[in-house]
């Protein structure tokens, strides 16, 4: 959508796109979809954080396409699915015991670089266009907490992340576990 369509950056709060009108509907779908299976598999107490955060995001995505305002805010929000790809990788290395350890290294160093490129970037971004020009009322107020709620959870997602790959020592408890005996989201 940004690709065919750069002139959309030039206005985050009523630039429009049929292809970002689709991609926000499609990635509501998937959301909606992803929490539905996490229920229905009994997978809510292990997975609580990804439904607040999809609970989140199908919230403001749907705001988005009633009203059809801030839908370039939510194109650059889904610029972190390409980080999305390095951590899935991460995970399936990590569950497959790969007997080969740079593979693991590169992809932790190239993890590292799209974690900032396409996560905290991106929402740095928002965060600081929000509160510097978005009206905090009404549905502004409304993103503008959705926003600052999602940096928390990316800064957690991300102390979790340096703590697992870059510092292991001061991960808490042993073998991936937080001290109460719950697996890391991250892990």
């Amino acid at each position: 959508s940004l690709w065919h369509s750069p002139e959309l950056l030039s206005d985050i709060q009523d630039g429009y796109s049929v292809s970002g009108h689709l991609l926000v509907c499609f990635s509501s779908g998937y959301f909606i979809h992803d929490s539905l299976d996490i229920i229905f598999n009994h997978q809510s107490r292990s997975s609580w954080e990804y439904l607040v955060h999809h609970a989140m995001a199908i919230s403001a995505f749907v705001s988005l396409i009633i009203t059809g305002r801030f839908l370039v805010a939510a194109i650059l929000l889904l610029l972190v699915e390409v980080s999305n790809i390095f951590l899935t990788v991460r995970m399936l290395l990590k569950m497959s015991n790969v007997p080969s350890p740079a593979l693991y290294e590169a992809n932790k160093y190239i993890n590292l670089v799209m974690y900032f490129a396409f996560r905290l970037a991106p929402q740095a971004y928002l965060t600081w266009y929000f509160l510097r020009y978005v009206e905090l009322q009404g549905q502004g107020a409304f993103l503008t907490t959705n926003l600052l709620l999602l940096d928390a959870m990316i800064l957690m997602y991300f102390s979790r992340l340096l703590r697992s790959d870059f510092f292991p020592s001061l991960r808490k408890g042993s073998a991936g576990r937080d001290v109460d005996g719950e697996k890391f989201l991250i892990d």
